[in-house]
């Protein structure tokens, strides 16, 4: 596609597909052993993953489709990229609207210092040093969302 000579799968392009299409699985398979724990125990998934994004799972897809468009430049791969990343936002956005409602204070203050999509460089949960506002919001009363938490 860009004059690169020789075989097409050790290409440049090639390559970064690969990474991106291992990295977003193994961040959906890490990002899923922390969620399907929570969702048992009860509790708001904060941990692993999850203690540097809100949705991981979410990043981890888009993460898929961009190796495949890298891998498979086509006009299909191309459109439905900016459409399922549309989608996933949408979604994500009504999932907190719901964990707000029904976790409160303690998801309140886990969407505070947790980024939604890209996370920070550093140490997680961390927004530069601003301190813990949450300290004392984790009072033990969360509640199962269905697939939210």
């Amino acid at each position: 596609m860009l004059g690169w000579k020789g075989d097409a799968h050790i290409g440049p392009l090639h390559i970064v597909s690969n990474l991106l299409i291992m990295g977003g699985m193994i961040l959906l398979v890490s990002a899923w052993r922390v969620l399907y724990q929570a969702q048992r125990q009860g509790t708001l998934a904060a941990s692993g993953p999850y203690a540097r994004m809100h949705h991981p799972q979410y990043v981890a897809f888009m993460l898929v489709m961009l190796g495949f468009l890298f891998q498979w430049p086509t006009l299909v791969t191309l459109v439905m990229l900016p459409v399922l990343v549309w989608v996933y936002v949408r979604l994500a956005k009504r999932e907190e609207k719901k964990a707000l409602l029904a976790l409160g204070e303690v998801y309140a203050c886990y969407a505070r210092r947790t980024p939604r999509f890209i996370p920070r460089i550093g140490k997680p949960g961390n927004k530069g040093g601003t301190g813990d506002s949450c300290r004392g919001a984790d009072d033990g009363s969360q509640k199962p969302i269905n697939g939210i938490i």
